[in-house]
């Protein structure tokens, strides 16, 4: 029996912003009986079914997708397969994105067995080379090799990981023992992994020094306070270090009582000065992700040189809400270069030294970085050009791509397999390997003319993600119809508008939800162009009157769109207009919104500095690139000069004369 065998695919070609030639048609696909055991080959692949994924393969012989069928049967059996059969593979297809990744999962394995040599190989013809765990084995095999001085690099990609692995954790435990990296390491790692709610990283470094102080990691994970409390604590081994942690500990829990215990006699006098700086960078994190003003009191307690760039992040971030613009300024002077670099802290570095008295030379500077970033091609980049009163306007449009362009990109044999992938329904592996064949940094990667006539390419199909995504690709040129199309134009505006909404926000909100993906579905269970619960999609139908309403109507695209921009209406009118709060609301909720504002009597700010101290890092870069979608699609709406800032407008604590509506939103 096939487990998944669609009859046939629909590929809707149209027209959208002048992208298309002439009026919209459907194109029927039929899909091939190779194409079928394709399908049924990509679920046998999610099954881990080698028997049946072998069974299958002579049939997808032909098929366009015959990488794929290939490159899943042999990974599934890669321990088992001889090294002739596997470079038979690459060879035959070469250039592939199938080839670079059998290639990267040979050489995962490749590590994990420590066969060096054949690594080594290997590794000088990979192509994607973003694999943070074949970087690390390539490491470890430089050491293994002629032990070469890997120590800062090791530590770089070991400390910056997020999750617990194999191949950073290997060598750096490799290095620790032979004493090549100091201990201290480890324990910086651990406080990671505390800090941050991963318990795994923290047992998986301190077991490093010793297995036996494992168990003392649990135990303060799972009450720091006991542990602090203990009076056998200061005869422990490794005292200065589990107390450490037990603090950081405390510190995501409740950042009050750790600053209430770090300050304990016994403490200050046990902790050095680079431990006590580190607690309180943690303490004060907490303290302004929770929008306390206290956190700037915690952060004058250590020294940033002290502390993680993570922790004077938020140091500048509760600054910003606290309008303290020479702190703002101190704390991104700390940064490392490569995140000051970034347009989020040019921005507010340079606004930070314009609202002080600053010598005219640095003011000069400070409006010279505004202009090094200030454009239309994001958040910070137009408010850095609004700063210079620029508004922003539709930019004048690069020269099409010429035919012989067009042609190279529908040959392109990459992206046709892409574009086949996504009509058939495997859309993650045609995504993955469209994103391969766009990308400058692989072999055969596409310039700003290949990348305007590959987006080209997917706007036309109408696959909007892909359009969108390789369109912002480009370095020196932007076209605005490839980066904020409008499909359903028609639909969308008449629906904004009868009911009160800016279509450019409605527009700007489905680009981030879901690229304009119809049958986009998220883990969490969101559908269709705007990406509604179904709870939520019920209690919306009442509200909006919609009869008849079922989840099942959510994947209709007007249907989608009615309850979509129907929730959104009401969200808005319940924020009292404010798009930053409707936006961040949609996103995580009503009441997080609420709760970020700060407490009564707080400060209220610019939009843009809450937005930026959000502690949620998706919903932060969601409202961000909200406003920054609208205020690019109402310049081709309305054809005028568009203020980003004026749609932000200012936040402030919730109030008697401010009071909000509707607080039974779910």
């Amino acid at each position: 029996m096939q487990l998944f065998r669609p009859i046939l695919a629909v590929l809707t070609l149209g027209g959208a912003m002048g992208l298309a030639t002439g009026p919209s048609h459907a194109q029927t696909i039929d899909i091939s009986r190779s194409d079928e055991a394709v399908l049924d080959m990509a679920q046998a692949y999610k099954q881990r079914d080698r028997k049946r994924l072998s069974n299958l393969l002579p049939a997808a012989k032909g098929s366009t997708l015959e990488h794929w069928a290939a490159y899943w049967e042999l990974s599934t059996r890669l321990d088992d397969a001889p090294k002739a059969e596997i470079e038979g593979f690459l060879g035959r297809y070469a250039g592939s994105y199938q080839e670079d990744r059998l290639r990267a999962d040979w050489l995962l394995q490749l590590g994990r067995n420590r066969e060096w040599a054949t690594f080594r190989q290997q590794l000088t013809q990979y192509r994607m080379g973003d694999d943070r765990a074949i970087q690390c084995y390539g490491l470890w095999s430089d050491w293994a090799a002629s032990g070469a001085d890997v120590a800062a690099s090791v530590q770089t990609q070991w400390l910056s990981l997020r999750e617990p692995e194999e191949a950073c954790a290997g060598i750096a435990e490799e290095l620790i023992k032979a004493k090549r990296l100091p201990a201290h390491v480890a324990w910086v790692r651990a406080r990671l992994g505390f800090e941050n709610d991963r318990l795994r990283i923290a047992t998986q470094a301190v077991g490093m020094l010793n297995e036996k102080w494992v168990k003392t990691v649990n135990a303060i994970y799972l009450n720091p306070g006991k542990y602090l409390n203990d009076k056998l604590t200061a005869l422990r081994p490794q005292t200065r270090e589990f107390v450490s942690l037990a603090l950081i500990r405390q510190a995501y829990l409740e950042p009050q009582d750790a600053a209430v215990e770090v300050e304990k006699l016994r403490w200050r006098a046990q902790l050095s000065a680079e431990e006590r700086s580190w607690i309180w960078g943690v303490i004060a994190k907490r303290a302004a992700q929770k929008g306390e003003p206290i956190a700037l009191d915690y952060y004058a307690k250590g020294r940033f040189d002290q502390m993680h760039e993570d922790h004077v992040v938020w140091a500048a971030r509760a600054a910003l809400r606290a309008s303290q613009w020479p702190q703002v300024q101190q704390a991104i002077a700390s940064l490392p270069q490569a995140l000051r670099n970034e347009p989020v802290w040019v921005y507010w570095h340079a606004r930070a030294v314009l609202a002080q008295r600053s010598s005219e030379a640095v003011r000069n500077q400070a409006l010279a970085d505004l202009q090094g970033i200030a454009s239309v091609r994001g958040f910070y980049e137009q408010l850095a050009a609004e700063e210079l009163g620029q508004r922003s306007t539709v930019p004048p449009s690069p020269p099409a791509p010429t035919i012989e362009e067009k042609e190279a990109a529908r040959q392109n044999p990459g992206l046709q397999r892409a574009l086949h992938a996504i009509r058939i329904g495997l859309r993650a592996e045609g995504v993955r390997e469209w994103n391969y064949s766009v990308n400058l940094h692989v072999k055969g990667g596409l310039d700003d003319r290949g990348l305007l006539a590959a987006a080209d390419l997917a706007c036309r199909a109408e696959v909007w993600d892909r359009c969108i995504n390789t369109s912002e690709r480009t370095k020196g040129v932007f076209d605005m119809e490839q980066r904020f199309p409008m499909p359903f134009k028609a639909a969308v505006v008449a629906r904004a508008q009868s009911i009160g909404l800016d279509p450019a926000y409605v527009y700007g909100l489905i680009r981030q939800e879901s690229r304009f993906i119809m049958d986009a579905k998220s883990g969490v269970g969101a559908s269709g162009l705007m990406q509604v619960m179904p709870a939520t999609a019920k209690w919306t139908a009442k509200k909006i009157g919609l009869a008849d309403f079922t989840p099942a109507k959510l994947s209709d695209r007007d249907t989608n769109i009615a309850i979509g921009t129907g929730y959104l209406k009401l969200v808005l009118d319940s924020f009292n207009g404010s798009m930053p709060l409707a936006a961040a609301a949609y996103n995580a909720g009503p009441s997080r919104p609420r709760a970020w504002r700060g407490a009564s009597g707080g400060p209220t700010m610019e939009a843009a500095a809450w937005a930026e101290s959000i502690p949620f890092h998706e919903t932060r870069d969601y409202v961000k690139k909200v406003l920054s979608n609208t205020t690019m699609y109402a310049a081709v709406l309305t054809g005028q000069p568009q203020s980003i800032k004026a749609r932000l407008g200012m936040v402030g604590p919730l109030d008697a004369a401010t009071p909000e509506q509707g607080l039974d939103l779910p």
